[in-house]
């Protein structure tokens, strides 16, 4: 195991600690996130945690689910009446918990689940702790096909900063979400205020959501050393 992945499993461990047995679990997208999962299925086949049910933030967490054995607890959320608690990864995060969140494009679902939580809890490695967001990352926007030029353009009019159709490899076209849509990656200009920014991209018409996700909205963010220990903001 190496040193990130040693912080990982630290920070998911000490998120486990939030989670009890009869509890309606919201399991968020990524590598941490999947820590999270089979060390959660760890507790489950060892009688620790018991009577949950996982609701996935993502397609890849469903299948996550499904080949951990889990595909008995998974439910969607028109299947059950709360979530709580929600245990997340980020790209990156500052000491107020706001978050840059979406790398992996699954950032409306995500925030959907986290911040219907009662409790959200953000898991991730030191090197992705910044003095301000974002710094090593764009922020993912997912958009509407029909309009992502017209957001595209009024980002880098109104907002100024650089802006790209997100493409990835092992296909060909633009990256399509889980719910269809496409992702722009704006890196802002100069320094942003994250609460505002959250809201006033939000209102751009054909924007679906964007992904900063507000530290007010975050319970704990939990912090994973490279000498296995953590700590919690």
């Amino acid at each position: 195991m190496n040193t990130t992945d040693t912080a990982r499993v630290a920070a998911a461990k000490e998120a486990l600690k939030y989670v009890k047995s009869n509890y309606v679990i919201g399991v968020g997208t990524g590598s941490t996130a999947m820590i999270f999962l089979r060390e959660l299925r760890n507790a489950i086949s060892g009688g620790i945690i018991s009577d949950v049910l996982l609701v996935p933030t993502s397609t890849e967490t469903e299948i996550e689910i499904v080949n951990l054995g889990l595909a008995g607890l998974l439910r969607y959320p028109w299947q059950v009446d709360h979530i709580d608690v929600a245990v997340d990864g980020a790209d990156e995060a500052d000491r107020a918990k706001n978050l840059v969140k979406g790398g992996g494009a699954a950032l409306t679902r995500e925030k959907i689940i986290d911040y219907w939580a009662r409790e959200f809890i953000v898991i991730i490695d030191e090197a992705k702790l910044v003095d301000k967001i974002p710094m090593k990352h764009p922020i993912p926007i997912e958009v509407l096909p029909f309009a992502w030029t017209i957001v595209k353009r009024r980002l880098e009019e109104e907002f100024r900063g650089k802006v790209e159709l997100r493409f990835g490899s092992g296909k060909r076209g633009p990256i399509v979400t889980d719910n269809g849509n496409y992702i722009l990656d704006y890196t802002p200009g100069t320094d942003i205020d994250p609460v505002i920014v959250e809201r006033e991209i939000k209102g751009i018409p054909g924007v679906v959501e964007v992904g900063v996700f507000n530290g007010k909205k975050v319970s704990r963010l939990i912090i994973g050393k490279t000498d296995g220990s953590t700590i919690i903001l």
